[in-house]
């Protein structure tokens, strides 16, 4: 039995049966303050548990056929399919409505689930939708988590996320997540949230388990370079980045005609296409995923060996944000990227960031 934390007994079942063998930092210093109805600023990045650090004491909170009490905001399909599945782990003792809430599917059924709903893990997109066709009651939701706030804004939700707040009771509690601490989050903590305490966390990924090399070479060889790397480096679970969903759909054709087995997520992909490229990477039927940069974030995939960077990222952020994929929880990983000459000023703004140290080849 994991100690430290005192749970409900329900709650504290759930997680003995996912076999929690000690709670990481995030979870032992943000539970209790959530369980004390304090606001909370998390800074921590993916992969260090946040998901239970927000799930377990909220699951204590509600009580379920009292209408929707709880709001979690994610940025992603992805992320709220993840938050969702963690939520019903949580819950698997305790009856509670648990309702995903996204676009690129059919609104109808969600339409139904939201009557019912006790928890809603949701898009701001999506919410917003609900909210015009008064398909979502708010006035009884009394916890707003904001998951991977600083994704959110990024990818533009601020106003969308600032229209939800505003339909919400003032009274409320609110948790608010984020790898970084940008501009827009602080205008976030600043006008919406009370008193909150602020949590900071160092990150997940193991620098000393995590090796980081590059190569420097002509563009006409990349693509064989690759090839040779997953044939010689005997990767275990390995995700390839790309900068666009293009490169995306090229790299999976022509690796598939070498009969490299891969699966491929980008955006432009259906929700269900989507879902089950996850769940082929996750159940191991494929080893490498070829990812643009919306598998950085949320995807909790755990044992992922190798990073690869076929393109190189705009910044030091996005990079770290790739890189977090591997070397988790105490496990070794490596990190391989692909120069060529369109990528030297992206490298040189990844290595702005003095903390990172990548090694040539």
């Amino acid at each position: 039995m994991i100690t430290g934390i005192h749970l409900q007994q329900d709650i504290a079942r759930a997680v003995e049966d996912l076999k929690y063998i000690e709670w990481t930092d995030i979870q032992k210093r943000t539970i209790p303050k959530v369980q004390e109805g304090k606001d909370v600023i998390a800074q921590s990045s993916t992969g260090s548990g946040k998901t239970a650090a927000f799930g377990l004491p909220i699951l204590e909170k509600v009580v379920h056929g009292n209408g929707l009490q709880v709001l979690i905001l994610v940025p992603t399909r992805e992320l709220c399919e993840q938050d969702n599945k963690e939520m019903n782990k949580f819950s698997k003792y305790k009856k509670m409505n648990i309702i995903p809430v996204y676009g690129g599917v059919s609104i109808n059924p969600q339409i139904d689930n939201l009557k019912h709903a006790d928890i809603v893990v949701g898009t701001p997109g999506r919410i917003i939708d609900h909210i015009q066709r008064r398909t979502i009651q708010l006035n009884k939701v009394n916890i707003l988590v904001l998951d991977e706030a600083d994704k959110m804004f990024e990818m533009g939700f601020i106003d969308h996320v600032k229209r939800i707040i505003s339909n919400l009771r003032t009274t409320r509690q609110t948790l608010l997540f984020s790898a970084t601490i940008s501009s827009q989050v602080h205008h976030i903590v600043k006008n919406y949230m009370k008193n909150p305490e602020l949590i900071k966390v160092k990150s997940y990924v193991d620098e000393e388990s995590l090796v980081q090399h590059y190569y420097d070479v002509p563009s006409r060889d990349k693509f064989s370079l690759l090839v040779n790397l997953l044939k010689t480096e005997s990767p275990g679970l390995t995700i390839i980045f790309c900068a666009t969903r293009r490169m995306v759909d090229i790299l999976s054709r022509n690796l598939y005609k070498l009969r490299i087995k891969t699966e491929k997520l980008h955006g432009g992909m259906s929700q269900n296409r989507r879902k089950q490229a996850i769940d082929m990477f996750h159940s191991k039927k494929a080893d490498i995923l070829i990812a643009s940069d919306v598998a950085a974030r949320g995807l909790d995939i755990k044992n992922v060996t190798h990073i690869i960077n076929y393109d190189i990222p705009k910044t030091s952020n996005e990079y770290i944000h790739r890189i977090g994929r591997t070397a988790r929880a105490g496990n070794q990983g490596k990190v391989i990227s692909l120069l060529c000459e369109n990528d030297y000023d992206n490298f040189r703004n990844v290595l702005a960031d003095r903390a990172l140290t990548v090694a040539k080849l």
